[in-house]
């Protein structure tokens, strides 16, 4: 059927109503009805589902005059609007199909969806609530406890001995912030100052002095410079830039005897408030560090002066500050952190 505004409009018999509001026109015929009923009239061509045969054939008086007969109506040399008893056809099967909701019944779908919601988060609060009340293992419940301990089994599987820290230029070194203070109170005496060092028996096997640790030795052995990214448990890192010695260099040369009967290291600040535990492959680790300087200078009070620990491939937590003792050990020493739920290893 032509869409072209010039086409000449059709004269309608005066038998049928000029009032289009309820009247469809397709293919040539006028129908009256539901667009179900306008559907089933349309040619042959293009067959609907019927539900009354009696509705099958349109009724002969509400057809255009012979003479009034649309160009391209059956039976005219023009092909049929395909595309028109189409429309009409999915129009009708749309309106015949289509599910109506009230208000009400939305409203009452609404209620319902909160109310399952609400009852959803109770008992997941009552769950989690339940767990937190189990037996405490090691100052945390013991399903917690029980993924620690999942998570130590996994890092230690998965921890690469010769793996190594990402190192960067000294330019690309920021400010490294203060972040904890456990340990470093009262502030720093120089002149009392110690370090201890003891076999796995207890025994002391060395004890130095300030005199024994500067920015440009320790313990009689020369410091390099090292820069690793400081990364802390809380989520932030730092760039940073170390001066100190190796602590494997401080344990093969003095200590290789007792190291070699020991599985495990623990150091302690002076006043025994903050202590960690490294097992003997992190502590020989290559840039491990027993570090006396940061950003060029001696290494401030804050940040661990006169000596503190340096480890790279493990959290900031582990990274003791102000060393007051270094012990050998068999079995896995204590660590302030992992006493209060976090992991021994602090590995990332």
């Amino acid at each position: 059927m032509s869409t072209d505004e010039n086409t000449p409009s059709q004269e309608l018999p005066d038998d049928v109503s000029d009032d289009n509001s309820d009247d469809v026109e397709v293919e040539g015929f006028l129908h009256e009805g539901t667009v179900a009923e306008r559907a089933r009239t349309l040619p042959t061509a293009f067959p609907l589902p019927q539900t009354d045969q009696d509705d099958a054939a349109p009724d002969s008086s509400q057809t255009a005059e012979p003479d009034q007969a649309d160009p391209e109506a059956p039976g005219s040399d023009e092909p049929i609007d395909h595309r028109a008893a189409r429309d009409a056809r999915l129009l009708a099967s749309r309106n015949e199909g289509a599910v109506r909701i009230t208000k009400a019944e939305r409203n009452r779908t609404t209620r319902r969806s909160l109310l399952g919601a609400a009852g959803i988060v109770a008992l997941a609060g009552f769950g989690w609530r339940s767990l937190l009340r189990q037996e405490e293992v090691g100052n945390i419940p013991a399903f917690l406890r029980s993924g620690f301990e999942w998570n130590d089994a996994v890092w230690s599987t998965l921890f690469d001995e010769g793996g190594l820290a990402p190192e960067f230029a000294l330019s690309q070194a920021t400010e490294l912030r203060v972040n904890g203070t456990i340990g470093l109170d009262p502030e720093l005496d120089p002149a009392s100052w110690t370090l201890s060092v003891e076999g796995v028996a207890g025994e002391q096997l060395d004890e130095f002095s300030i005199d024994d640790v500067s920015f440009d030795a320790v313990a009689g052995i020369p410091t390099f410079d090292q820069i690793t990214e400081h990364k802390c448990i809380e989520g932030w890192a730092n760039i940073t830039h170390w001066t100190g010695i190796r602590f494997g260099d401080l344990i093969t040369s003095r200590y290789e005897e007792q190291a070699a009967d020991a599985a495990f290291v623990s150091l302690e600040t002076p006043d025994g408030e903050y202590m960690v535990g490294l097992d003997m492959t992190s502590a020989m680790h290559p840039q491990t560090l027993l570090a006396s300087g940061l950003e060029g200078a001696a290494l401030p009070p804050e940040h661990g002066a006169p000596l503190r620990l340096v480890t790279p491939l493990h959290y900031g937590i582990k990274s003791l500050k102000r060393i007051g003792r270094i012990r050998f050990a068999n079995e896995r020493p204590q660590d302030y952190w992992a006493e209060r739920g976090y992991d021994w290893h602090s590995t990332h």
